[in-house]
C-alpha cells in the first residue's frame, strides 16, 4: 500500500503536477540561458578592441574630466558671487510720478524719477517743464531711502514707490 492510496490521492494528479512543474522549470532554464547569451554578447561587446591597460586609461582620463569640470565649476560660482554683488550696486528700484508742474501751463511732461540700488541708496532726477520758461532739471541724493535736502511731494511719492519697487536679486 503507498502513501498516496492511504492519504486517498490519486497518483495520476500527482504525475501531472510533477510533470507541469517540470515544464516550467524548463521554461525558466531556457529564459537563464537566453540572457546569459546576451550578457557574454554584451560583454564581448564592451570589450572587443580594448584590454585591461585601455579600460584603466579611459577611466583615468574621465577622471581628469571630472575634475577639470570640477575646476570649471568652480571658477563660474566665483564669477557668479562677484556679478551678484555687482548688481546688488546697481539701480535696480525705479520710481516715477509725472505731474504738471506748473498748473496747466506746461502739461503733464514734469516727472521725478527716483533710482536705488539693493541699500537704498540712488538719487532723485526732478524735471519740471514749462511751455513758456523752459525745462529745470534738479537732482537730489538719496542715502539709506532718505534726502538730507527737502523734497517736493512728487519727489517724495517716487522715492516711496522706488523703495517699494521689487528687488529682483531676491
Amino acid at each position: 500500500m503507498s502513501v498516496f492510496e492511504e492519504l486517498g490521492i490519486d497518483i495520476g494528479y500527482v504525475l501531472l503536477g510533477v510533470v507541469g512543474f517540470s515544464v516550467i522549470l524548463f521554461l525558466l532554464v531556457i529564459i537563464l540561458f537566453v540572457k546569459n547569451k546576451n550578457l557574454k554578447k554584451n560583454y564581448k561587446s564592451f570589450m572587443s578592441g580594448s584590454n585591461g591597460k585601455d579600460l584603466e586609461e579611459i577611466i583615468l582620463s574621465r577622471f581628469s574630466e571630472i575634475d577639470f569640470l570640477k575646476l570649471e565649476n568652480k571658477k563660474i560660482k566665483t564669477k557668479l558671487e562677484g556679478i551678484s554683488e555687482t548688481l546688488l550696486s546697481t539701480y535696480q528700484k525705479i520710481g516715477i510720478v509725472k505731474y504738471d508742474a506748473f498748473k496747466e501751463m506746461g502739461g503733464k511732461l514734469s516727472f521725478s524719477l527716483a533710482l536705488l540700488n539693493d541699500n537704498n541708496d540712488g538719487f532723485i532726477i526732478n524735471s519740471m517743464h514749462s511751455s513758456r520758461e523752459g525745462c529745470y532739471t534738479y537732482i537730489k541724493e538719496i542715502l539709506k531711502g532718505e534726502s538730507y535736502v527737502v523734497l517736493a511731494e512728487e519727489e517724495k511719492l517716487a522715492l516711496e514707490q522706488a523703495i517699494n519697487s521689487n528687488n529682483y536679486m531676491e
